[in-house]
């Protein structure tokens, strides 16, 4: 029988033992929180208060020392530098399932990445088709990208009734589109290149690269140096939420403290008397510390920081985010307008048709395989949810569009996520019920014979 001393206290979030278990949770939980934050947006942009919230997130925040001037809208740090943090949780998640995962197996990824590609190849070309010699044009990025927090909130909503082979298909597929989406971002949406400030940044990753390599491990040093590396990207015309990308990528997987290495160092704590853990800078206080730090290693450094971040993304940047970027005004709407079609029927029709299609054809050519309890029923109802842009589109939108087409903009990512959100959730409905009555007449028949 196991002593309750040696183990740790239990407390209710430890059922959650997976990380992929832990990012889902938070997703889901984070969902509600920002559908919130958009219906709260979209009041306020519609009442009285309208003059005053919209030009709330206009007000300048920053700096200013002689001619050096570093302000910024209070829009801006939040698109440009809480935005950054996403993309690096994103991508800290994307290298842990590639590296310790459930992707680990190339023939598996190559499903979700397929789907991705297709997600961005097809909603993209549909948009060109609408929107060719128009104004608005530019901005086909916005039809790229999937939110992965509606997603899996929508997948929520049915529990245990779908495969979790569909949710890691999606979660996977919403990284992978959303590390493209902004790489377009990065590089279709900047302005003219300083190469100086570029130089600097790149010198940035390198010191990042070196000081992992010599051993350097404080979280506040690479913290300190992330920062200098997105200051620098910043000034050179490329956006500076690429870092959050770069960073995360190169976050290592590896433990530094192996399990016998931490059994061993809690090992020489067994046998000491509990007073003696008091009695000043003795080697006994020395073993504890040590202890205390063999435990946080033990862990690996992706590991440790998605979990101190995760939370702070799914229920404060990403609702700050909803506030700042949702509030639309709807009166006098029109959605005839050729950049609102456009973007509905890229999020409604493209991204499904992309998805499907290009999953299919990974699957029949043999490069993917379907991992069990996975269908193309399923994929197909999944490839609608993909069409829940929000996040991404909202961010793209910001970039891509001047601000007479701003609001049209906004107004077909909202209608054509809301579209693709129900088709996604009726479609999921009827093959889980139709699931459910296979399932009742299958065990009424195994009951009829016996005898």
């Amino acid at each position: 029988m196991i002593d309750n001393h040696q183990s740790l206290p239990q407390e209710s979030a430890d059922r959650i033992t997976k990380p992929f278990a832990r990012f889902l949770e938070i997703q889901a939980a984070a969902s509600g929180l920002l559908f919130l934050a958009v219906l709260l947006a979209l009041a306020l942009a519609n009442s009285p208060w309208q003059e005053g919230f919209l030009g709330f997130w206009k007000t300048p925040v920053g700096l200013t020392f002689g001619s050096f001037d570093f302000t910024r809208s209070l829009r801006h740090w939040i698109n440009d530098g809480l935005m950054t943090l996403f993309f690096f949780v994103l991508s800290l998640e994307l290298k842990r399932e590639i590296v310790l995962g459930e992707l680990q197996n190339p023939r598996q990824a190559a499903l979700p990445f397929a789907g991705a590609l297709g997600g961005m190849v097809v909603p993209v070309a549909f948009y060109h088709l609408l929107m060719s010699g128009q104004p608005g044009a530019h901005g086909w990025g916005t039809v790229m990208a999937t939110d992965t927090a509606f997603v899996i909130g929508c997948l929520a909503l049915f529990g245990r009734r779908i495969p979790s082979t569909l949710r890691l298909f999606l979660l996977s597929l919403a990284i992978f589109d959303d590390v493209g989406a902004i790489l377009v971002v990065a590089f279709g949406y900047g302005e003219a290149l300083n190469w100086s400030a570029l130089g600097l940044g790149l010198l940035g990753i390198g010191v990042v690269a070196g000081a992992s390599r010599v051993g350097i491990r404080s979280v506040p040093v690479y913290f300190l140096l992330g920062a200098a590396v997105w200051l620098c990207i910043d000034a050179s015309g490329v956006h500076a939420t690429i870092a959050g990308v770069i960073l995360g990528l190169m976050t290592p997987t590896r433990i530094w403290v192996s399990d016998a290495r931490l059994h061993a160092i809690l090992g020489r704590l067994r046998a000491v008397p509990a007073g003696d853990r008091q009695q000043g800078d003795t080697a006994t206080r020395h073993n504890l510390r040590q202890a205390s730090r063999a435990v946080t290693e033990a862990l690996s450094p992706v590991e440790r920081l998605e979990t101190m971040l995760h939370p702070w993304v799914g229920f404060a940047i990403m609702p700050i985010f909803a506030l700042a970027n949702a509030g639309i005004t709807v009166q006098g709407a029109d959605f005839e307008q050729p950049v609102s079609l456009a973007i509905i029927v890229g999020l409604v029709l493209g991204k499904p048709i992309g998805v499907f299609g290009f999953s299919w054809l990974a699957v029949r050519s043999g490069l993917a395989v379907l991992a069990p309890g996975l269908s193309g029923p399923l994929i197909l109802a999944g490839s609608f949810l993909t069409g829940i842009g929000f996040t991404m589109s909202l961010f793209i939108a910001g970039l891509a569009f001047d601000p007479a087409t701003l609001n049209a903009a906004k107004l077909g990512i909202l209608s054509g996520s809301a579209i693709a959100a129900t088709a996604g959730i009726l479609m999921l409905l009827l093959l889980t019920i139709h699931a459910a009555r296979t399932k009742s007449a299958t065990s009424t028949a195994e009951q009829g014979r016996v005898p």
